[in-house]
């Protein structure tokens, strides 16, 4: 069997292996993902994104987290691909549109000269009713208490295509995610894991933020944690419709416009491209 040709790409430090699929078939995705993604033994990455064929867009985004588990939606994968369509000639248009397990995405392509560097990507509206998120609750849920391991936390839940959970701290850096991102991700009050944001407001225009996604851990950039979490220091008063969201790996600018969608623009990168015996 010929070996699997692949690219590295990332989004402000969030790494994935892609594939074209447009050329190359694949038999098991999910267990290709945990081949890859560690960063010792494999290519390392925060999971595998598939670039297929679509019947209703110019692409199709499949995307596996590093533990070999199914993602609906990764906002700074979708940079990514849009650049790798581009780029090669699959989807050669300054807008796209992207079909993901979340929906359709439309994405506004910057590009400069043949190479695109930074990307507008509608993620769409927000999802804020609990059982929709999903959580174990309903209807909104809004600086609500939630007790993890005897502490009390606040917590606001929303969705962009997955679930998100956001704390707000006073000092970020100083966090240990490594305990305590899990006993969120594998809380009950969250029946499909969760995402969860710690969000330290520099002002109403600036927040930095760190991120534990289910499936990979703690990760340098995530771009629905970005958004998820404007939507959730708009809703607690504490930024306004349109900040910038520091992340360990960049930073991105998020918009939650009028029309209750939600636009992200940051950059993607290729690293480097290789083959792979599979």
């Amino acid at each position: 069997m010929a070996p699997l040709r692949f690219t590295k790409m990332h989004g402000i430090g969030n790494d994935y292996v892609y594939v074209d699929c447009f050329s190359q078939t694949l038999a098991d995705p999910s267990a290709l993902a945990r081949r890859v993604s560690p960063r010792r033994t494999g290519i390392g990455s925060d999971g595998l994104i598939l670039i297929c064929p679509s019947r209703v867009a110019d692409c199709r985004m499949e995307m596996y987290n590093a533990d070999g588990s199914r993602g609906q939606m990764c906002g700074n994968g979708i940079r990514c691909v849009a650049k790798y369509v581009y780029e090669h000639g699959l989807a050669p248009r300054h807008v796209l549109h992207i079909e993901t397990d979340a929906g359709i995405k439309t994405l506004q392509l910057h590009p400069v000269g043949k190479r695109v560097q930074r990307v507008t990507v509608d993620m769409g509206e927000p999802i804020l009713d609990g059982r929709r998120i999903p959580v174990a609750a309903d209807g909104r849920v809004v600086d609500a208490p939630l007790q993890v391991d005897g502490t009390m936390y606040h917590v606001t839940c929303v969705s962009m295509g997955n679930p998100h959970c956001v704390i707000f701290v006073n000092d970020v850096a100083a966090l240990s995610l490594e305990q305590l991102g899990p006993r969120f991700e594998h809380h009950p009050f969250f029946p499909e894991r969760v995402n969860t944001e710690f969000i330290e407001v520099l002002n109403r225009t600036q927040l930095r933020m760190r991120v534990w996604e289910r499936g990979s851990g703690e990760t340098a950039a995530c771009g629905t944690g970005a958004c998820a979490a404007l939507v959730a220091a708009v809703l607690n008063d504490r930024a306004d419709h349109r900040a910038v969201v520091q992340l360990n790996g960049g930073d991105l600018d998020i918009e939650w416009r009028n029309d209750n969608h939600v636009l992200m623009t940051g950059a993607a990168e290729e690293v480097f491209s290789g083959e792979i015996d599979v």
